[in-house]
């Protein structure tokens, strides 16, 4: 039996050194990363999580933690109407522009993949709103009123669309008019992770399909398009994490509010923060599980 147990020990030795030898290195140049990773980010995400379970006072003496359980969560969902309503529409409204979004970028993309005189211009001024888009330059330029489509009002489009449309179908068309410039500006990335997916599609199956007999419009559905539905769900993913961390977010305002009310704290705003999390979580689940399935029974080109 020692000997057994020490041939055994020996064997698990190696395998340890094996192990080390072949990722050693790598894990060194991931160390950084992982110190960063628990310092900076497992280590507030856990201190939020707790205390959304707890009421949290801040005393002379520093943070009072009082276990509640569930109790945040509760008075969130039932005993407050205003943030399940203000969660709700907001979700409407993302899951209103992240279509138009993925669908503007992937036709932009696809003009820009072509060949014509200043094509490099043309994509550098697509991009250049990644550039401006960026915090304080965004809040102040949507302040200065950037954010708006100026025919809107010139024009009273609000009047004409309620004339000729119900409202639910107008309300919802003055909605994707005014978020235009939104969706404009927050397509950058997107184009530029498009314009990287076309570029991985072999130009010998189009030439071999037009030999074939096949038209544009079928090479495009036969060839282009399965070979893009990795980078779309990428870009849903991308977007998605984009949108619902941008500037002018009202729930994470609220958030904020709540975090620095005296009658709710910090407790009540982590609940209500970790709501809004698994919410996008359950969306980008649903959006992986969606473009896995739209790859799979695809014709994606290898």
């Amino acid at each position: 039996m020692n000997t057994e147990a020490s041939s055994e020990a020996a064997r698990r030795k190696q395998y340890v050194r094996f192990r080390w030898r072949g990722y050693g290195v790598g894990y060194l140049f991931m160390l950084p990363w992982i110190v960063g990773f628990g310092a900076f980010v497992a280590f507030p995400v856990g201190w939020s999580l707790y205390n959304s379970f707890n009421k949290v006072m801040i005393t002379s003496e520093g943070f009072q933690y009082t276990w509640v359980g569930f109790d945040n969560y509760y008075r969130m969902l039932f005993e407050n109407n205003v943030y399940p309503i203000l969660l709700i529409t907001y979700f409407q409204e993302m899951l209103l522009i992240i279509p138009l979004i993925l669908i503007f970028s992937f036709l932009v993309a696809l003009l820009l993949n072509q060949r014509f005189p200043g094509r490099g211009l043309m994509r550098t001024i697509f991009f250049l709103p990644v550039i401006f888009a960026t915090g304080q330059v965004l809040m102040e330029l949507f302040n200065q009123g950037a954010g708006e489509l100026p025919f809107m009002d010139q024009y009273n489009v609000a009047a004409v669309v309620d004339q000729y449309f119900d409202n639910s179908v107008g309300d919802a068309i003055q909605s994707i008019l005014g978020k235009a410039v939104i969706i404009l500006w927050y397509s950058g990335v997107q184009i530029l992770i498009f314009l990287a997916g076309f570029q991985t599609i072999s130009k010998s199956l189009y030439e071999a399909i037009r030999v074939d007999g096949a038209s544009p419009w079928e090479s495009f559905w036969k060839i282009t398009f399965p070979a893009m539905i990795p980078f779309v769900g990428l870009n849903a993913i991308y977007t998605i994490v984009d949108l619902f961390t941008y500037p002018f977010n009202p729930v994470l305002d609220t958030v904020k509010n709540n975090m620095f009310n005296a009658t709710t704290g910090y407790g009540y705003a982590s609940a209500m923060a970790w709501l809004y999390f698994l919410l996008i979580l359950v969306l980008i689940g649903l959006a992986m599980a969606l473009t896995v399935r739209a790859a799979k029974g695809g014709t994606t080109p290898r």
